[in-house]
């Protein structure tokens, strides 16, 4: 069967036409974007080694500190972008923190993710400028941004953690109509069936270990009328979740929360080493998790693929030996790795021909179009990355 003849230039023809970015900056952005992928890191100095040319290793850093530096991203842009790759109208979204220190600095991300896959696919984020808790404007800005971008019908459900509680944020999430299921403080105060106001806790004190209710009718939290359900572990500690409908499955449908952890595991030790990064600056911060987010969900894209053609297998407790983002890395690493195969070759214009389709775009030199040719000097092919 004959191969799609894509090349590493039709990956900057489709940057371009999305973002309009300058070509010097794109191939820039390229050969980060293969330089995480080979290396497994977001370490600069790391990724600089991978630039193809006769270019020195200190001038390749500085290119890559102007990108983050002085390059300005629409992360709205981005966010277009990344909603094209994930075949859903409607988002279940899952809205959780990342953060750890760099010496005497605080690295914080909010992120909004699209559940998906088993996962979840990084949509709109802030590196917060502080450690600890999102406070209810920067979720509601947060939450404003995706609506402006797609609207509330777009939003199936939103997931979150106890930090993600209070007054005014359930006020907002009410009066947006947006569904929600999220865990509140066992401390919260819940009325109870007599309208008086008690710690949540104590109305699921006598359920035994293991067990879960739902409570009658809807109660009163933080002046929101709201069904709660509690689950008390076989730990003797609670989950309690308050939701707007459907109680019934609320439980169940807590546990979709649970990928963005997944998501911040692969962005970390089991993908890319984003803990690795050295850099400091909110704005910076912002940046680099776009081209990570966008290495993300290829990687996702192709796993997704690789799973149709040969199923994961699943392991005796019934989980996957391994997770599509996995599979995909694992791909495209290999590819890339062994790019001078005629073999490895086909394969990565497969992959880059499965993104492709998702945006249901075509570049300008593909078998079912007149051939053109690019410009001089600007061939970006496998051969060209070393």
């Amino acid at each position: 069967m004959n191969q799609p003849s894509y090349n590493i230039q039709h990956l900057a023809e489709l940057l371009q036409d999305h973002f309009g970015w300058n070509r010097a900056r794109i191939k820039c952005i390229i050969f980060l974007i293969v330089g995480m992928l080979q290396m497994g890191t977001v370490n600069l100095a790391k990724i600089a080694a991978t630039f193809p040319g006769k270019a020195k290793l200190g001038s390749n850093y500085k290119r890559l500190q102007r990108l983050l530096g002085q390059f300005s991203i629409d992360l709205d842009r981005v966010a277009q972008f990344i909603a094209r790759l994930v075949p859903i109208s409607q988002f279940k979204l899952t809205l959780d923190r990342t953060n750890w220190k760099y010496g005497d600095s605080n690295i914080n991300y909010l992120v909004l993710a699209i559940v998906y896959c088993g996962s979840s696919t990084p949509l709109l984020w802030v590196a917060l400028s502080k450690r600890g808790n999102s406070n209810t404007k920067e979720r509601i800005d947060l939450m404003n941004r995706f609506i402006a971008l797609f609207g509330t019908q777009a939003i199936g459900c939103l997931f979150a953690d106890r930090e993600f509680i209070g007054i005014k944020w359930f006020k907002y999430l009410i009066d947006k109509k947006i569904n929600f299921v999220i865990r509140i403080k066992k401390n919260t105060l819940v009325s109870n069936s007599r309208g008086a106001l008690v710690s949540a806790e104590n109305l699921f004190r006598n359920l035994p270990r293991g067990a879960f209710l739902v409570l009658p009718g809807k109660r009163t939290i933080w002046g929101q009328p709201l069904y709660v359900i509690g689950l008390k572990m076989l730990n003797g500690d609670f989950v309690i979740i308050a939701t707007p409908d459907q109680p019934e499955t609320a439980l169940e449908n807590y546990k979709q929360r649970w990928p963005i952890e997944t998501l911040f595991c692969c962005l970390k030790s089991r993908g890319f080493d984003m803990e690795s990064t050295h850099i400091t600056d909110p704005k910076r911060l912002e940046k680099l998790f776009v081209f990570l987010a966008i290495t993300f969900t290829w990687a996702q894209v192709i796993g997704e693929w690789q799973h149709e053609v040969k199923p994961i297998k699943l392991k005796n407790h019934g989980r996957p030996a391994q997770s599509l983002f996995r599979l995909g890395l694992d791909y495209l690493r290999t590819c890339l790795f062994h790019h001078q195969e005629p073999d490895r070759q086909a394969a990565f214009h497969q992959a880059l021909d499965k993104l492709f389709k998702r945006f249901g775009w075509r570049p300008q030199n593909c078998p079912w179009l007149p051939p053109t040719n690019p410009p001089p000097g600007q061939n970006l092919s496998l051969s060209s990355l070393g």
